[in-house]
């Protein structure tokens, strides 16, 4: 591990009021990045600057110019001198001081070309979100390869860049991240290096807090979003197979979740089911839309400029 160089990249946009403690919470890792970089997307608030008081590098993109794929891609171009490229987005509170060391403990295996870490969900998370991150995060670490995919499916190219790390030779080597996805830029590459034949690692005891508590609308504009990206990049589907007996397992546990914690959220899951299903269902239909409607529906609206 000491051999590495390591860089950290976390792309922004008006950071916010936890931006200063996700800051400190950086400062306090027991491993530092060599170098540390900010891709900020023209923040109006103090984002820039506090990133620069903490030892950060900061690029400056335009708003319009963000894409999840190409805008990481500049960030590891850009630090072209390190080895291991770690990922976070601003809103993943790093737990404790050794998530980015134990997040390149990963990589002491060789074969091991990305890794991502467990997902807390925040303390002040509702029940519904703190049951996501704890159904697709669990406690024990796993390996995963193509060997892997007859038995967990779609659920095999699993990752998230909220806090993921890559090697940069095996990221090169493959052609880094696609551009022109709406989408799941990290579970798409994490298939392609495992089909190349890498491994992916998900590591347990690298961790940060980090859930969402979607309201329905968000929930219909996100689910759209991955029925438009499975739409129009379907290989992976072919590769790695649908995702419908994960999200009935996702169900089953849910409605057990609920039942014991919060049965009152029982018939606002429901809801949430039928409109991502529905949604993801518009959104493979995203070829017979018009433009003006999928801007509409989507939550990624720059893509379809």
């Amino acid at each position: 591990m000491n051999a590495y160089r390591v860089g950290l990249i976390v792309p922004t946009l008006n950071a916010g009021s936890q931006w200063n403690d996700w800051l400190e919470a950086v400062q306090r890792q027991s491993v530092q990045p060599h170098r540390k970089l900010v891709i900020d997307s023209s923040s109006s608030d103090n984002t820039r600057q506090l990133a620069v008081q903490f030892g950060f590098e900061v690029m400056t993109i335009d708003k319009m110019e963000f894409n999840h794929g190409g805008t990481r891609d500049l960030g590891i171009k850009h630090l072209i001198d390190c080895d291991i490229l770690v990922f976070l987005t601003q809103d993943a509170l790093l737990a404790d001081e050794k998530s980015i060391e134990n997040m390149l403990s990963s990589f002491d295996d060789p074969q091991v070309a990305i890794a991502y870490g467990r997902q807390l969900p925040h303390l002040d998370a509702g029940p519904i979100g703190a049951h996501a991150r704890l159904f697709n995060y669990p406690t024990v670490s796993a390996t995963k390869t193509a060997a892997d995919i007859p038995v967990l499916g779609a659920k095999t190219s699993f990752c998230s860049n909220s806090f993921s790390a890559y090697r940069r030779d095996d990221y090169n080597a493959i052609g880094g991240f696609k551009r022109d996805l709406i989408f799941g830029e990290d579970a798409h590459i994490a298939g392609r290096l495992i089909l190349d034949g890498k491994k992916a690692f998900y590591n347990a005891k690298a961790t940060v807090y980090h859930s969402h508590d979607y309201s329905f609308r968000e929930d219909a504009r996100r689910y759209f979003d991955i029925g438009a990206w499975h739409a129009r990049d379907p290989w992976m589907m072919e590769k790695f197979g649908g995702a419908t007996g994960e999200g009935i397992r996702f169900i089953k546990s849910e409605t057990a979740y609920l039942l014991k914690n919060a049965w009152y959220l029982l018939p606002s899951a429901g809801i949430r089911t039928f409109i991502k299903f529905g949604f993801y269902r518009l959104g493979r239909m995203e070829a017979s839309l018009p433009l003006k409607l999928k801007r509409l529906i989507s939550m990624n609206r720059r893509y379809w400029k």
